[in-house]
Protein backbone atom coordinates (compact mmCIF):
# COMPACT_ATOMS: atom_id res chain seq x y z
CA UNK A 1 0.00 0.00 0.00
CA UNK A 2 0.89 3.31 -0.85
CA UNK A 3 1.37 5.74 2.13
CA UNK A 4 1.01 9.12 0.92
CA UNK A 5 2.32 12.09 2.88
CA UNK A 6 -0.07 15.54 2.42
CA UNK A 7 0.62 19.08 2.13
CA UNK A 8 -2.61 21.22 2.09
CA UNK A 9 -1.98 25.14 1.08
CA UNK A 10 -3.51 27.82 2.41
CA UNK A 11 -2.34 31.56 1.48
CA UNK A 12 1.32 29.73 0.73
CA UNK A 13 1.70 27.76 3.79
CA UNK A 14 1.35 24.36 5.16
CA UNK A 15 -1.57 24.08 6.35
CA UNK A 16 -4.60 21.45 7.95
CA UNK A 17 -8.45 22.43 8.49
CA UNK A 18 -10.35 20.81 11.24
CA UNK A 19 -13.47 18.90 8.85
CA UNK A 20 -12.98 21.56 6.26
CA UNK A 21 -13.67 24.28 7.73
CA UNK A 22 -11.65 27.26 6.70
CA UNK A 23 -12.01 29.52 10.17
CA UNK A 24 -10.19 25.83 11.87
CA UNK A 25 -6.89 25.90 10.76
CA UNK A 26 -3.52 25.15 12.15
CA UNK A 27 -0.61 26.35 10.29
CA UNK A 28 2.48 23.84 10.23
CA UNK A 29 5.03 25.25 8.14
CA UNK A 30 5.91 28.94 5.97
CA UNK A 31 7.70 26.32 3.49
CA UNK A 32 5.97 23.63 2.07
CA UNK A 33 8.58 23.09 -0.41
CA UNK A 34 10.99 21.93 2.58
CA UNK A 35 8.44 19.77 4.25
CA UNK A 36 8.52 18.18 1.02
CA UNK A 37 11.97 17.29 1.20
CA UNK A 38 11.50 15.76 4.46
CA UNK A 39 8.98 13.42 2.88
CA UNK A 40 11.21 12.25 0.23
CA UNK A 41 14.11 11.63 2.74
CA UNK A 42 11.13 9.70 4.88
CA UNK A 43 10.96 7.35 1.68
CA UNK A 44 7.48 8.54 0.35
CA UNK A 45 6.58 8.38 -3.50
CA UNK A 46 3.87 9.72 -3.79
CA UNK A 47 2.93 13.45 -2.50
CA UNK A 48 -0.54 14.65 -2.19
CA UNK A 49 -0.92 18.04 -2.47
CA UNK A 50 -4.02 20.58 -2.39
CA UNK A 51 -4.47 23.88 -2.95
CA UNK A 52 -7.56 24.64 -0.18
CA UNK A 53 -7.51 28.46 -1.62
CA UNK A 54 -8.26 27.30 -5.24
CA UNK A 55 -10.55 24.78 -4.86
CA UNK A 56 -12.52 27.18 -2.81
CA UNK A 57 -12.45 30.30 -5.36
CA UNK A 58 -11.95 27.51 -8.50
CA UNK A 59 -8.38 29.44 -9.25
CA UNK A 60 -4.35 28.54 -9.42
CA UNK A 61 -4.29 30.43 -6.42
CA UNK A 62 -0.83 28.82 -4.93
CA UNK A 63 0.77 28.18 -8.30
CA UNK A 64 3.81 29.59 -7.14
CA UNK A 65 4.18 27.58 -4.39
CA UNK A 66 3.01 24.35 -6.12
CA UNK A 67 6.16 25.48 -8.52
CA UNK A 68 8.76 25.72 -5.59
CA UNK A 69 7.18 22.25 -4.06
CA UNK A 70 7.60 20.40 -7.76
CA UNK A 71 11.56 21.84 -7.45
CA UNK A 72 12.83 21.24 -4.50
CA UNK A 73 11.16 17.38 -5.07
CA UNK A 74 12.05 14.36 -7.29
CA UNK A 75 8.67 12.70 -5.70
CA UNK A 76 6.17 12.05 -7.68
CA UNK A 77 3.04 14.79 -6.68
CA UNK A 78 -0.40 14.64 -7.08
CA UNK A 79 -2.65 17.96 -6.94
CA UNK A 80 -6.03 18.76 -6.19
CA UNK A 81 -8.10 22.17 -5.66
CA UNK A 82 -9.65 24.51 -8.40
CA UNK A 83 -9.23 22.04 -11.25
CA UNK A 84 -11.94 22.91 -13.60
CA UNK A 85 -11.10 23.52 -17.11
CA UNK A 86 -8.64 21.58 -19.76
CA UNK A 87 -6.40 25.22 -19.53
CA UNK A 88 -5.86 24.40 -15.71
CA UNK A 89 -4.94 20.39 -16.06
CA UNK A 90 -2.56 21.33 -19.14
CA UNK A 91 -1.18 23.99 -16.98
CA UNK A 92 -0.25 20.95 -14.00
CA UNK A 93 1.11 18.29 -16.19
CA UNK A 94 2.42 20.26 -19.25
CA UNK A 95 4.06 23.03 -17.97
CA UNK A 96 4.60 22.21 -14.16
CA UNK A 97 5.36 18.89 -14.46
CA UNK A 98 2.77 17.88 -11.83
CA UNK A 99 2.30 14.24 -12.38
CA UNK A 100 -1.21 13.41 -11.86
CA UNK A 101 -4.27 16.03 -10.79
CA UNK A 102 -7.33 15.07 -9.05
CA UNK A 103 -10.24 16.66 -10.18
CA UNK A 104 -13.42 17.50 -7.81
CA UNK A 105 -15.85 20.14 -8.04
CA UNK A 106 -15.89 19.26 -12.11
CA UNK A 107 -16.19 16.12 -12.14
CA UNK A 108 -19.15 15.92 -10.88
CA UNK A 109 -20.29 19.80 -12.46
CA UNK A 110 -19.48 18.85 -15.65
CA UNK A 111 -18.84 15.26 -16.38
CA UNK A 112 -17.80 16.08 -20.37
CA UNK A 113 -14.79 18.20 -18.92
CA UNK A 114 -13.81 14.85 -17.12
CA UNK A 115 -14.01 12.81 -20.24
CA UNK A 116 -12.10 15.09 -22.21
CA UNK A 117 -9.41 14.77 -19.51
CA UNK A 118 -9.27 10.96 -19.52
CA UNK A 119 -9.04 11.03 -23.06
CA UNK A 120 -6.45 13.69 -22.81
CA UNK A 121 -4.24 12.35 -20.75
CA UNK A 122 -5.44 9.44 -19.96
CA UNK A 123 -6.38 7.49 -16.42
CA UNK A 124 -3.08 7.35 -15.29
CA UNK A 125 -2.81 11.53 -14.72
CA UNK A 126 -6.83 11.94 -14.21
CA UNK A 127 -7.80 11.13 -10.38
CA UNK A 128 -11.21 12.18 -9.29
CA UNK A 129 -11.29 13.27 -5.70
CA UNK A 130 -14.92 11.73 -4.25
CA UNK A 131 -15.50 14.07 -1.16
CA UNK A 132 -18.06 13.01 1.33
CA UNK A 133 -20.42 14.82 2.87
CA UNK A 134 -23.65 12.66 4.96
CA UNK A 135 -23.56 9.66 2.20
CA UNK A 136 -23.88 12.63 -0.55
CA UNK A 137 -20.88 14.35 -2.91
CA UNK A 138 -19.44 17.82 -1.37
CA UNK A 139 -18.08 20.34 -3.94
CA UNK A 140 -16.91 23.90 -4.00
CA UNK A 141 -14.06 23.17 -1.63
CA UNK A 142 -16.35 20.95 0.66
CA UNK A 143 -18.74 24.08 0.98
CA UNK A 144 -21.23 23.06 -1.07
CA UNK A 145 -22.91 19.14 -0.80
CA UNK A 146 -24.66 18.12 -4.22
CA UNK A 147 -27.58 15.52 -4.20
CA UNK A 148 -25.78 12.77 -6.00
CA UNK A 149 -25.05 9.77 -3.28
CA UNK A 150 -21.64 8.73 -2.74
CA UNK A 151 -21.64 5.24 -4.36
CA UNK A 152 -23.70 6.25 -7.11
CA UNK A 153 -21.10 8.80 -8.21
CA UNK A 154 -18.34 6.04 -8.00
CA UNK A 155 -20.11 3.87 -10.13
CA UNK A 156 -20.53 6.10 -12.99
CA UNK A 157 -16.79 7.03 -12.81
CA UNK A 158 -16.08 3.72 -12.82
CA UNK A 159 -18.19 3.20 -16.36
CA UNK A 160 -16.09 6.44 -17.64
CA UNK A 161 -12.87 4.54 -16.96
CA UNK A 162 -11.86 6.44 -14.19
CA UNK A 163 -8.90 4.02 -12.64
CA UNK A 164 -8.19 6.17 -9.02
CA UNK A 165 -10.18 8.32 -6.65
CA UNK A 166 -9.44 9.73 -3.31
CA UNK A 167 -12.11 9.06 -0.97
CA UNK A 168 -12.73 11.34 2.06
CA UNK A 169 -15.25 11.45 4.56
CA UNK A 170 -15.52 14.94 5.62
CA UNK A 171 -16.54 14.72 9.07
CA UNK A 172 -13.36 12.95 9.71
CA UNK A 173 -10.97 14.84 8.16
CA UNK A 174 -8.19 16.83 10.07
CA UNK A 175 -9.97 14.98 13.29
CA UNK A 176 -7.43 12.38 14.45
CA UNK A 177 -10.88 10.47 15.14
CA UNK A 178 -9.70 7.62 12.35
CA UNK A 179 -10.94 7.01 9.17
CA UNK A 180 -14.34 5.51 8.07
CA UNK A 181 -13.64 2.36 7.39
CA UNK A 182 -17.42 1.46 6.92
CA UNK A 183 -17.66 4.14 4.37
CA UNK A 184 -14.52 2.16 2.39
CA UNK A 185 -15.38 -1.52 2.73
CA UNK A 186 -19.03 0.05 0.76
CA UNK A 187 -16.80 1.30 -1.74
CA UNK A 188 -15.33 -2.27 -2.17
CA UNK A 189 -18.06 -3.74 -2.50
CA UNK A 190 -19.58 -1.58 -5.03
CA UNK A 191 -16.65 -1.00 -7.11
CA UNK A 192 -13.39 -1.84 -7.96
CA UNK A 193 -11.66 1.19 -8.32
CA UNK A 194 -8.72 1.70 -6.61
CA UNK A 195 -9.06 4.30 -3.93
CA UNK A 196 -7.12 6.26 -1.50
CA UNK A 197 -8.17 6.74 2.11
CA UNK A 198 -8.22 10.26 3.30
CA UNK A 199 -9.50 11.98 6.48
CA UNK A 200 -9.28 10.92 10.23
CA UNK A 201 -6.13 9.22 10.10
CA UNK A 202 -5.02 9.15 13.90
CA UNK A 203 -2.50 6.72 14.32
CA UNK A 204 -0.07 4.01 12.53
CA UNK A 205 -2.69 1.43 14.08
CA UNK A 206 -5.13 2.86 11.44
CA UNK A 207 -2.43 3.02 8.39
CA UNK A 208 -1.97 -0.94 9.12
CA UNK A 209 -5.42 -1.51 8.78
CA UNK A 210 -5.63 0.11 5.57
CA UNK A 211 -3.62 -2.06 4.28
CA UNK A 212 -4.47 -5.14 5.96
CA UNK A 213 -7.43 -4.40 3.61
CA UNK A 214 -5.40 -4.22 0.32
CA UNK A 215 -6.35 -1.05 -0.05
CA UNK A 216 -4.43 0.88 -2.90
CA UNK A 217 -3.21 3.98 -0.81
CA UNK A 218 -3.71 5.73 2.37
CA UNK A 219 -2.59 9.54 2.85
CA UNK A 220 -1.09 11.12 6.42
CA UNK A 221 -1.91 14.16 7.07
CA UNK A 222 -2.57 15.80 10.55
CA UNK A 223 -1.29 12.38 12.43
CA UNK A 224 1.93 13.35 11.21
CA UNK A 225 2.06 16.62 11.71
CA UNK A 226 0.98 16.19 15.33
CA UNK A 227 3.66 13.80 15.85
CA UNK A 228 1.26 10.68 16.02
CA UNK A 229 2.96 8.70 13.34
CA UNK A 230 6.43 8.04 12.82
CA UNK A 231 6.27 8.19 9.06
CA UNK A 232 9.74 7.04 7.98
CA UNK A 233 9.43 3.82 10.32
CA UNK A 234 5.24 3.15 8.58
CA UNK A 235 6.65 4.12 5.07
CA UNK A 236 9.39 1.21 5.59
CA UNK A 237 7.18 -1.09 7.07
CA UNK A 238 3.74 -0.83 4.88
CA UNK A 239 4.85 1.05 1.36
CA UNK A 240 5.59 -1.34 -2.04
CA UNK A 241 4.71 -0.64 -5.34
Amino acid sequence: MLVIPAIDLKDGQAVRLFKGDYNQKTVYSDKPEKLAQDFETMGAKLLHVVDLDGAKDGKCINLETIKKIKQNTSMQIELGGGIRNLETVALYLDEVGIDRVILGTAAINDPEFLKNALCTYGAERIVVGVDVKDGYVSTSGWLETSAVPYLEFIKDLEKLGVKYIVATDISKDGTLQGPNFEMYEQITKTSKINFVVSGGIKDAQNIKDAANKDYYACIVGKAYYEGRVDLKEVIACLQNG
